[in-house]
């Protein structure tokens, strides 16, 4: 779904929302950055394989996730990043690594970390890596209606020597 098509779908829910327009970025951290937007409220989409079929885990850019978490969370055999030959079809029209966190509107379930649900608005990559939408995560709840679990955690981080 390109970014106006998001964008018509925010718009046809009475969605308000801001639009922001940054540098490239690659990252969700990077993003963040250039969008001056803490960590904690930019959302990152990583595209898992659940079982059999795929799945959007949404979490704070500055986290890391916990597969064995989200897998006891989900109640599934294995949960593990997919890759992107996997799942690259099914966003034909966004940039690998920028998909929006809207799985209902690609058949795919969407898991949200429970840090992320606490903020009341989040910033996401809307389908490229310059655009970025920030909007209240009441809306974001509303519309994908995600399942919010336990499963991020904070990257470890090297002792200095």
């Amino acid at each position: 779904m390109p970014v106006t098509a998001l964008k018509e779908f925010l718009d046809a829910n009475g969605v308000k929302y801001v639009t922001m327009t940054h540098s490239p970025a690659y990252t969700a951290n990077e993003v963040a950055a250039s969008a001056h937007v803490p960590g904690k409220e930019m959302a990152k989409t990583v595209i898992v394989r659940v079982d059999d079929h795929l799945a959007m885990a949404v979490l704070p850019a500055s986290c890391m996730i916990s597969f064995d978490q989200l897998r006891n969370a989900i109640g599934v055999a294995h949960v593990t990043l997919a890759t992107e030959a996997e799942f690259r079809e099914r966003f034909p029209e966004c940039e690998v690594g920028a998909m929006p966190p809207f799985g209902n509107l690609y058949g795919l379930d969407v898991y949200v970390a429970d840090e992320l649900a606490e903020d009341t608005e989040i910033v996401f990559n809307a389908g490229s890596h310059t655009e970025a939408i920030r909007l209240a995560y009441a809306d974001f709840d509303r519309l994908v209606k995600p399942l919010t679990m336990t499963f991020a955690r904070e990257p470890v981080r090297p002792k200095p020597q």
